[in-house]
């Protein structure tokens, strides 16, 4: 059996192999993801154990799926049958906070909030902030370049990752070698930017074991935020494309309808009472008098979009409670039924059209869509809820999920904006990348994984056309 011998070949790490154990391990939250029986598992505790752990499976033909907290919503951390899952979230270590350059070095396994929190004691400030961000690691956020709330003016993970160590395999060296590339400082151009490519490669080029961040200061002033209510959803699209149109870039530009509102109501009792059938939720971190003009500014906007009423919100505890609402919907819908997540991304003049076809979508098979979305960016989450048990629904929400994808295809948008292809996402990015473009891409895969060890399946998958 593959799990013996892996243990034979690796006498000095503990392998997991109780089957409850690893049906857990074996998945990430794309509940609709097939998934499939790993042989073993391995709590990696240093980047030399993963390297040894990669060296023998390479030795055994055993794939290699990593996963960090398994919060990703795509199925790129999904076990392959008879893999070995490479559990890093035990290498959690913040390595180094270089206050002086603004930069931080830290393991895989290091929950993005508790970085933020780590590095915020000196003054520092990172960014990217996904959804996940109190559950997930900056090894899965690099791995799907997660975005975030404030990735409207701050960028998303790329912007900030400037080298790391990985163990590969391929033309690097033998599997299991350790390699560092990237660098500390803030420009550098020697060579191809490998990094950049291991950033979204979703581990099929090889395991990331250490990263090396960009930091900025921290904000000074506390933001605002801006509230703008609206009878449709349509409507609250407008208003996005009306804050695009007028060059207004706010910190984070939200937008929650009124389904979401009240399951995480329903669930965390935050004290919100939903008045109307979509809200925007702005965050303006300007310092001083240009904050309080911007502020007015974008609700000006959302009411010249639509709204039915927009102000500038006086109480910070009603302001924290309707971003925390915001960065609840998920797991609140969740609860509610299966759930099939969409995140789609299409250019921020788009949207109003994107909204209108998601609700011309959902009544056509009868499926209920929620909705939420990192508006001001164009990046769409539609959530498909069924009832559980109702393969008739299941069906039908599968044919809206593709119908989704064209739909931002055809209005110049893209698959997938942050959670990543893994497996929920290959047929359309088959759609949308020519087939050229798509050559390229597992010649790289090719080169850099010669015996296609790193989470095999995932992003290129079985394309008929190559």
């Amino acid at each position: 059996m593959s799990a013996e011998r892996l243990a034979r070949a690796l006498p000095g790490s503990t392998l997991v192999t109780d089957a409850d154990v690893l049906a857990g391990l074996g998945h990430d939250e794309a509940e609709w993801a097939p998934a499939g029986v790993p042989a073993a598992a391995l709590r990696a505790a240093s980047a030399g154990e993963v390297s040894r752990a990669v060296a023998a499976c390479a030795e055994l033909g055993i794939p290699v799926v990593p996963r960090g907290a398994g919060t990703g919503l795509s199925g790129g951390a999904n076990a392959v049958d008879g893999c070995l899952v490479l559990d890093l979230s035990r290498m959690n270590a913040i390595v180094d906070v270089d206050g002086e350059n603004m930069v931080a070095v830290v393991q895989p396994g290091v929950v993005n909030d508790e970085l933020k929190a780590a590095v915020a004691a000196e003054g520092l400030w990172y960014p990217p902030d996904p959804a996940s961000s109190p559950w997930s690691t900056i090894g899965g956020n690099v791995a799907t370049n997660a975005g975030g709330l404030c990735c409207l003016k701050y960028g998303v993970t790329r912007d900030y990752v400037l080298g790391m160590e990985a163990v590969v395999g391929g033309p690097g060296g033998a599997y299991g070698t350790r390699l560092r590339f990237g660098r500390r400082t803030t420009k550098g151009v020697a060579g191809y930017d490998l990094t950049g490519l291991f950033v979204g490669s979703e581990g099929t080029l090889g395991v990331v074991t250490e990263v090396t961040l960009r930091l900025r200061p921290a904000r000074r002033d506390a933001p605002r935020t801006v509230v703008g209510a609206f009878g449709d959803l349509v409507s609250a699209g407008r208003a996005v494309a009306e804050v695009t149109a007028r060059g207004l870039v706010p910190a984070a530009l939200e937008l929650l309808d009124r389904f979401c509102l009240e399951a995480v109501e329903k669930w965390k009792h935050l004290g919100i009472e939903p008045s109307a059938e979509a809200m925007l939720l702005a965050s303006v971190d300007a310092p001083g008098a240009s904050g309080d003009e911007e502020a007015a500014a974008v609700a000006a906007a959302f009411r010249d979009g639509g709204a039915v009423w927009a102000e500038q919100s006086t109480d910070p505890v009603e302001a924290e409670a309707l971003f925390q609402a915001r960065k609840l919907a998920y797991p609140a819908l969740e609860r509610l039924g299966p759930l099939l997540t969409e995140d789609v991304c299409v250019p921020r003049s788009r949207v109003p059209e994107m909204l209108e076809r998601t609700e011309e979508i959902g009544r056509r098979h009868g499926v209920r869509i929620a909705t939420i979305a990192h508006a001001g960016d164009g990046n769409l989450h539609p959530l498909l809820i069924t009832p559980p048990g109702d393969d008739a629904a299941r069906e039908a929400a599968q044919d809206a999920f593709e119908e989704l994808l064209t739909a931002a295809l055809d209005l110049g948008g893209t698959v997938t904006g942050e959670h990543g292809v893994g497996l929920l996402k290959r047929r359309g990015m088959q759609r949308e990348l020519p087939v050229g473009v798509r050559a390229m891409q597992k010649a790289v895969k090719d080169a850099l994984d010669p015996l296609g060890l790193f989470n095999p399946g995932k992003v290129i998958g079985d394309d008929p056309d190559l």
